[in-house]
């Protein structure tokens, strides 16, 4: 545990079919905790990823880059 990290207790129903496959996954000597704690993050930075992507698209941050003009200005 990471100091100042929130950890807290809780009693809930688990697919141990996917759990299962999940700690085969990730290694004989995966605990169900690592596997749970494993696959939160994995999902909150699979969002975190697409919420850029989604910024990228919206914001096309490099436009410029596209414009012959913009290009060999930059090379000057």
């Amino acid at each position: 545990m990471l100091e100042g990290e929130v950890v807290s207790k809780t009693l809930i129903d688990v697919d141990e079919d996917l759990l299962g496959r999940a700690r085969a996954i990730l290694g004989p000597h995966t605990t169900k905790k690592d596997a749970v704690n494993t696959a939160l993050s994995k999902l909150v930075r699979l969002h975190e990823q697409r919420e850029t992507i989604d910024w990228i698209i919206a914001t096309d941050p490099v436009a410029d880059l596209r414009d012959p003009e913009v290009r060999a200005a930059a090379r000057r």
